[in-house]
């Protein structure tokens, strides 16, 4: 039983040692190409997670507008006219709602990325400062109905001189240099950046 044992453990040792001097074997006499090499992938991929950040970044602001309106109304009295002037101030915000994306918004390919951003326009509707509107003059009784007029009067002038194609193409001058920026510190270097209409 014990020479059975040591027979077994030498042919176990045989055949190990056969194993090796066969893989030395292969490994140092054959045709194979036998060598270590690194590639560098230069591909570069905006991953879901950084598109989500991009996103979330969600109103962003391109061009700032102040102004202030003279507005009145007068209303024709059988001896009299009455009038109401007021002067409304506001900051007219105007950008891109990244909320308002496509799917398919950002594409890659290597190192080109090419970027669909939503239409250029006003980030909020509610761009009168009330609290520095100021009476100019009022002459006779206005109810709560007539102020409220002349308020969206004043929105619609402030909107008329201020969202202007001349203001609406700065403001996607600068979305385009912005995003350019961004996607050339993220390592592209073929940049497309497109509008939707």
């Amino acid at each position: 039983m014990k020479d059975s044992k040591q027979i077994l453990q030498l042919a176990v040792k045989a055949l190990v040692l056969a194993a090796i001097i066969l893989v030395l074997w292969w490994l140092l006499f054959t045709e194979k190409d036998n060598h270590l090499s690194l590639e560098v992938n230069s591909d570069i991929n905006v991953t879901p997670e950084q598109i989500q950040r991009i996103k979330a970044i969600g109103e962003w602001e391109f061009l700032s507008i102040s102004d202030e309106e003279l507005v009145d109304t007068v209303r024709k009295g059988l001896f009299k006219d009455d009038q109401l002037v007021r002067i409304y101030y506001g900051t007219l915000r105007i950008g891109v709602n990244l909320q308002h994306v496509k799917d398919g918004w950002i594409k890659t390919q290597g190192d080109s990325v090419s970027v669909t951003l939503p239409k250029v326009g006003l980030l909020d509707e509610q761009f009168i400062d009330e609290a520095r509107t100021k009476a100019f003059y009022e002459s006779g009784k206005w109810t709560p109905n007539d102020r409220e007029a002349l308020y969206h009067k004043a929105r619609r002038q402030m909107k008329a001189h201020c969202l202007t194609p001349q203001n609406l193409k700065s403001a996607e001058n600068n979305a385009d240099t912005q995003f350019r920026r961004m996607m050339k510190a993220m390592g592209y270097n073929n940049i497309i950046i497109r509008f939707e209409q």
